[in-house]
């Protein structure tokens, strides 16, 4: 188990997700010494080895140098390396503590999930809520969306700040909103208004899914991990609907292989 671990000089955090492998190479002192991020497409073996090798190329270090690597992510047993494996909702708490010790709600939209996490105050996880059942509100879901738009995923993420009118997705299936999608541009609906009303109908997903959490009286403070969080449609939908701001860091799209590498180097 991850607090069993004994503290270590040098570590490594390897996130093998569906759609980026994601490495982070900690010393002992919590100092990102490097890190990487790659697609995930050769199989999550060849990807954590090359996301790994690209970490340490960075830090100037050698594998041999590292202490300990702990693999985290949905291909996590897959990886095929010693040492140990640890869910993404631990990972993804002790990453985001690390990176704002005042969040208490983490959103990691993913590439083919979505998770609200509910922390305590140092950082370990009190409850969380997923959606797993299909793509639907993910990364992998507004992948789609920007192909049948036919726009780069930078642009479309960018797209829907400069909207004018209010378009409504009715379905959050990816093969329906694809068809509504197609059925809009050939209305001639402008691109800026249907990418917006697909960042709010994401933004409504993930707000419902953080509201399963439950309501408390004091007010939580968010932060979004993952590759999504680059969306800035989709953080500014989703602070409209959870009426508070959310949480951003350079380094939100590796939160997951920092919290990995903090649990390697034993730091509770």
């Amino acid at each position: 188990m991850a607090e069993n671990l004994s503290p270590v000089s040098v570590a490594a955090g390897v996130d093998s997700g569906s759609t980026s492998t994601d490495a982070v190479i900690m010393n002992k002192e919590g100092k990102i010494l490097g890190w990487s991020i790659l697609p995930t497409g050769r199989g999550a073996a060849a990807e954590a080895e090359a996301a790994l090798a690209k970490a340490l190329e960075m830090a100037e270090l050698q594998k041999k140098d590292l202490d300990r690597v702990v693999t985290t992510g949905y291909g996590r047993e897959n990886v095929g390396m010693d040492g140990v494996s640890i869910t993404e909702i631990t990972c993804h708490a002790k990453g985001a503590h690390f990176l704002n010790p005042k969040v208490d709600t983490v959103i990691d939209i993913g590439g083919q999930d979505s998770k609200v996490i509910r922390l305590d105050e140092k950082g370990n996880v009190v409850n969380f809520v997923m959606n797993d059942k299909c793509a639907a509100g993910t990364g992998r879901f507004l992948e789609m969306m920007a192909a049948a738009l036919e726009m780069p995923l930078e642009e479309f993420a960018k797209a829907g700040l400069k909207w004018e009118s209010d378009v409504h997705i009715s379905s959050m299936c990816s093969v329906f909103a694809q068809s509504e999608v197609v059925s809009l541009v050939a209305d001639n609906t402008p691109p800026a208004d249907i990418v917006h009303g697909l960042n709010q109908a994401v933004a409504s997903k993930t707000a419902s899914l953080a509201g399963r959490l439950g309501r408390q009286q004091q007010e939580h403070t968010y932060m979004m991990t993952g590759g999504v969080a680059r969306n800035e449609g989709v953080v500014k939908a989703l602070e409209e609907k959870l009426g508070a701001p959310v949480e951003l860091s350079e380094h939100a799209q590796i939160c997951g292989a920092i919290g990995a590498a903090l649990i390697a180097l034993g730091k509770e």
